[in-house]
């Protein structure tokens, strides 16, 4: 065990404990202990005047593409970049070769990330075998394995009795199902959002129906059941309407959003740069305020990234060939400090939509600086200035859209279990 550690000057802000001052905070024996006057003896006292001391940031989700698909990511080079963007946890999605569908794989998983150093990882099953919408996986063995949510993330479940079970199945043991919203008979073969922008470049369009519809009908099937449901990457303004009203109605559902999709638009795509290309597509300028607002009014509850890391052999290809995805792990706190600027939320509701609440939806321990909590914290520097270069993406895959712009505010320490895992001051 490392010697304590004194964080000294900081503005803490953790609103589960309804803190927000400048103060000390001291971690010893991987735990927060207590915001104290004055360090005692054998602590590494750490000046943080000017930066924003936060419960560690948790990224629910993220594709790690092991095993299967190392070139694009490791588990291990997945975590470091989580670490580098100031996420102290991550939960990564099933879709990798083979994907996690058994306790086995789950297992598999939380092993790797058990001898890597950096963010941990908390792994989310198939909810069907083989992801393959036929027949459910056995959602007990995962869960006894680690599993902390269950997804066909990347394939939607078009079945809506296999639906039906897995939100009931799940529900026996407290996870959520994760579901990835889409109706493939209106998106299949689309490169971009439908409109007059795609039709000028002359590529096929998906509509935001194909997101709606199918999650219009999750949602119908969470209130039938009335079993927890989590929709991910949520892009349109119809959808952002649909979970608000099924909130108000009583509705036990979840929401994310990623930060591509409150802060660029279908433009981005209009010089056919396949690091634009993403599914759900990016959508209209008019549906990027609605996202916003929807962040700012409790209807989404989390920011994630949804980190797609690709080689340059499946992005250095005709647009409409590409894979769809970015990577986001270094991007995705620069970009909600971005929001914080524009008076869209504030630094407490960062904490809610990237700490609080992702920590809440998986059902993991997170969220707070209070006395005994685990020592997960994340150091920003809300008026650092910087340039995010391909050369120093930690990631081992550079498909952003973000390469080249300026930012200001991120990331500089990163503390996992009381030890330091990314140091950038």
């Amino acid at each position: 065990m490392s010697r304590p550690l004194f964080l000294k000057n900081g503005r803490i802000i953790d609103p589960a404990s309804n803190i927000d001052r400048v103060g000390d905070l001291l971690v010893a024996a991987g735990k927060c202990q207590t915001l104290v006057e004055s360090p005692p003896a054998d602590t590494v006292e750490i000046d943080l005047t000017g930066k924003w001391v936060l419960p560690g940031l948790i990224d629910i989700h993220v594709h790690l593409r092991e095993p299967g698909e190392e070139y694009k990511e490791t588990i291990a080079s997945g975590m470091a970049a989580a670490a580098a963007g100031g996420f102290s946890a991550v939960a990564c999605m099933p879709n990798t070769n083979p994907p996690l569908d058994s306790e086995s794989a789950i297992a598999f998983v939380c092993e790797r990330a058990r001898l890597a150093k950096g963010a941990r990882v908390y792994p989310v099953g198939a909810i069907s075998r083989g992801s393959e919408g036929q027949e459910l996986a056995d959602m007990g063995e995962m869960r006894r394995a680690g599993a902390v949510a269950f997804s066909d993330d990347g394939h939607p479940v078009a079945d809506s009795q296999l639906m039906r079970r897995a939100l009931e199945y799940a529900s026996n043991y407290n996870c959520p199902v994760i579901s990835h919203s889409e109706e493939l008979s209106l998106s299949r073969n689309g490169a971009m959002n439908e409109g007059a922008f795609a039709t000028r470049l002359g590529l096929r369009g998906i509509p935001g129906a194909a997101e709606e519809i199918m999650v219009y009908s999750d949602l119908a099937l969470a209130a039938y059941t009335g079993q927890r449901l989590h929709l991910a990457h949520i892009s349109t303004a119809e959808s952002v309407g649909l979970i608000r009203r099924a909130k108000a109605a009583g509705c036990p559902v979840t929401a994310e959003t990623t930060p591509h999709y409150f802060s660029l638009t279908e433009e981005a795509v209009g010089s056919y740069d396949t690091n634009a290309k993403m599914n759900p597509p990016l959508r209209t300028a008019a549906d990027v305020e609605a996202v916003k607002e929807g962040l700012r009014d409790g209807t989404l509850d989390a920011i994630a990234t949804d980190h797609a890391p690709h080689s340059e052999l499946e992005k250095e290809v005709e647009f409409a060939q590409a894979a769809n995805g970015i990577i986001g792990l270094e991007t995705s706190l620069p970009l909600a400090l971005c929001l914080i600027r524009e008076g869209v939320i504030d630094a407490r509701r960062l904490v809610e939509l990237m700490s609080i609440n992702p920590a809440r939806i998986i059902g993991v321990e997170g969220g707070s600086l209070a006395v005994g909590q685990r020592a997960d914290i994340t150091v920003v520097d809300p008026a650092l200035n910087f340039c995010y270069e391909r050369r120093n993406i930690v990631s081992k895959s550079k498909n952003s859209p973000f390469i080249g712009r300026h930012f200001t505010g991120r990331a500089v320490l990163t503390i996992v279990d009381g030890e330091i895992v990314y140091d950038a001051r």
